[in-house]
C-alpha cells in the first residue's frame, strides 16, 4: 500500500468506539472529513445490522457496513442489504448436532433476515438486548434451524473465550467459520468461507479497490482475517493478542482515539 490508502475500514466495538459506546467528536469529525474527500471508510463488525443505529446516530452520516462478520453487506442510505451470506438451514442443523454432542449444555441463538432479527433458545442468556424489537425465544425446536441464519451465536455457561471457540472452531471445521470478539465466552459462527475479510474484500471489488490499498483497524480474533487481507492492518493497543500478532502497525488504545489518532497522522489532519 501506499502512503495514502484507497478505502478505509475500521471494526466498531474496542476499535472505533469507546468503552461507554460513544463515537468521540474528534473521531466522527475525521470520518466525516475523510469521506468528504472522497476517499471510502466502511464499517466491518460482527454487529447486526439493528445494532448499527447507535452508531449512525453519533456521525455525521452514514457508512457502508459489512456486518455479521462478513456475512452482510448494508447500503444504510436504501436501508438495503446488498449482500448476504447465511448458513442454510441443512448447515445449521448439522452444526448443532455436532455442537451439542460435543459440548454439554451448549445454548443457540440465530441472526435471521438478514441479521434484522434474532431468535433464541429459551435457556440461552441474553445480555444487553433482550427487550429489543425482532428478539424472541423460539417457540419450538425446530424453528431455530428452520431458516437460513447469517449467525449461529452459541453459548455454554462462562467459558474462557479462547479455549471455548478453538473447540468448537474444531468441531465445525470444513462446514463453517467459528471466531470470537467477546470476553464471555460467546462464540459466533459463519458459513464457511465467510469472514470480515471475505465481506470486506467483496464490497472493495465492487468499487475496483485491490486489497493492498486497503488500511484496516481491529482488536478482536474476528478482526485477524480483515487485517491480514488488507494493505496494511492496524492493531489498537488494547488489541487481543491474536491481532497484535499479524497487525503490521499498532495505534493507541480505542480510548484514547486510536482509530483517529493514525489517521490523522496518514491523512496529514489534525
Amino acid at each position: 500500500m501506499g502512503d495514502t490508502p484507497r478505502l478505509i475500514a475500521t471494526d466498531i466495538d474496542g476499535t472505533l468506539i469507546r468503552d461507554d459506546h460513544s463515537v468521540s467528536p474528534r473521531t466522527a469529525d475525521l470520518l466525516a472529513r475523510i469521506s468528504a474527500r472522497g476517499t471510502p471508510v466502511v464499517l466491518v463488525t460482527g454487529r447486526p445490522v439493528r445494532w448499527l443505529k447507535m452508531v449512525y446516530d453519533q456521525l455525521a452520516r452514514p457508512l457502508p457496513a459489512v456486518c455479521a462478520n462478513g456475512a452482510v453487506v448494508y447500503d444504510p442510505f436504501e436501508d438495503e442489504v446488498v449482500r448476504a451470506d447465511p448458513l442454510a438451514p441443512h448447515h445449521l442443523a448439522e452444526v448443532a448436532r455436532r455442537l451439542r454432542a460435543e459440548v454439554p449444555g451448549i445454548s443457540f441463538a440465530v441472526e435471521i433476515l438478514d441479521s434484522r432479527e434474532m431468535r433464541h433458545e429459551v435457556h440461552y442468556p441474553l445480555r444487553w438486548d433482550a427487550d429489543a424489537n425482532g428478539i424472541r425465544p423460539i417457540e419450538t425446536p425446530e424453528e431455530l434451524l428452520s431458516v437460513p441464519a447469517v449467525k449461529l451465536l452459541a453459548r455454554a455457561g462462562e467459558q474462557d473465550p479462547d479455549a471455548f471457540a478453538e473447540l468448537i472452531a474444531t468441531a465445525v471445521a470444513g462446514l463453517a467459520e467459528a471466531t470470537h470478539s467477546s470476553s464471555s465466552g460467546l462464540v459466533e459462527i459463519s458459513a464457511a468461507g465467510v469472514t470480515k475479510a471475505a465481506g470486506l474484500a467483496w464490497y472493495c471489488d465492487q468499487l475496483g479497490v485491490a486489497a493492498e490499498d486497503v488500511l484496516a483497524f481491529g482488536d478482536m480474533p474476528n478482526d485477524v482475517p480483515m487485517l491480514t487481507w488488507a494493505g496494511r492492518g492496524v492493531a489498537v493497543a488494547n488489541a487481543h493478542r491474536a491481532v497484535l500478532a499479524v497487525a503490521d502497525d499498532v495505534t493507541t488504545a480505542n480510548t484514547e482515539d486510536g482509530v483517529a489518532a493514525y489517521l490523522e497522522k496518514i491523512f496529514g489532519v489534525d
